[in-house]
């Protein structure tokens, strides 16, 4: 156990191969700061274990990002540790953030030198379906290509598009949320509740085929050009498919807002990890997005059982 507190910046994935065009060897860990400014990162592979307690109310600006080039940007700390107004920074560090402004770029947007060689490196544009059936469209660059939908906790996947750069790639986007009608986002808290029943393998398919075919002819008349169309099936991680079968699951019970918490991992689809709780064959989702931005203490903690457990069945 440890006495250090840890600022959470949430789950990342890395791919075992970041070279091979698809990847499913990656593996999710739980990147905390330090109050020095050091990155730890913990691993969320099936079979570990992790334990903590949220010590201080509320969240905590998380700093921001510059960018120097495609394959560089730093992360540079608040200032003055501030709390958290704007999900995960003060208003200064929003301001500062130079990542926000990608999302302006193909609008004329102002951007900087290294964000414009970051937005100018090739891009694909996918469709993603969700445990229940929620689908978007979205955006990744060259590099993060298969990690992006690792991240965003996707069951089911499918490239639609090899764009020249990031300006293209997001009017496209925003061509398809236009004239198809997919959203661009889907909450963190619905994804986490879809996984509590999901989709058969074979209804999450059909519906992020449905999706694509529809992307794939609206791409097919525009008058965009920079851009090249493809159909290729992104490839889940090997860690998420015990959350895809069909054994009862259950919404884990305590908030994360404080309190302590442990538990075994069994599987990990995004941020979402399948929890086995000390004392009970019953397993939860539990929604580790609810943690970025507040502080933690890491430590040899257990997850307190539901009183009831009949009432899970």
């Amino acid at each position: 156990m440890t006495d250090t507190r840890y600022l959470v910046h949430g789950v990342f994935w890395h791919a075992a191969d970041p070279s091979k065009e698809t990847d499913d060897g990656g593996s999710p860990v739980l990147r905390l700061q330090s109050p020095e400014g050091e990155f730890r990162q913990v691993g969320l592979s099936p079979g570990q274990r992790l334990g903590f307690e949220v010590v201080q109310p509320g969240r905590w600006c998380l700093g921001h990002v510059t960018v120097q080039s495609a394959g560089s940007r730093s992360h540079v700390l608040c200032s003055s540790a501030a709390t958290a107004v704007r999900g995960k920074q003060c208003e200064r560090c929003f301001v500062l953030d130079e990542s926000r402004l990608m999302h302006d770029f193909h609008r004329g947007g102002r951007v900087t030198p290294g964000l414009r060689d970051y937005l100018m490196q090739e891009h694909w544009l996918y469709v993603a379906t969700f445990a229940g059936g929620a689908t978007k469209v979205g955006t990744a660059s060259g590099p993060r290509k298969w990690t992006r939908l690792a991240e965003q906790g996707a069951a089911v996947a499918r490239y639609v598009a090899r764009v020249r750069d990031g300006r293209v790639v997001r009017i496209l986007e925003d061509l398809v949320t236009a004239d198809v009608g997919l959203t661009q986002q889907v909450r963190s808290a619905a994804k986490a509740e879809a996984l509590l029943q999901p989709l058969t393998e074979k209804e999450m398919d059909a519906v992020n085929a449905r999706a694509a075919t529809d992307v794939l002819s609206l791409l097919a008349r525009t008058a965009v050009d920079g851009f090249e169309t493809v159909e290729e099936q992104w490839t889940r991680p090997a860690h998420a498919e015990a959350l895809y079968g069909s054994r009862p699951r259950h919404a884990y019970p305590h908030a994360l807002d404080g309190g302590r918490h442990g538990f075994g991992i069994a599987a990990v689809s995004g941020a979402n990890v399948l929890a086995r709780l000390d004392g009970t064959d019953a397993e939860f989702v539990v929604n580790l997005s609810q943690l970025v931005a507040r502080t933690v203490v890491l430590g040899s903690f257990s997850s307190e059982v539901p009183a009831v457990q009949e009432a899970l069945f």
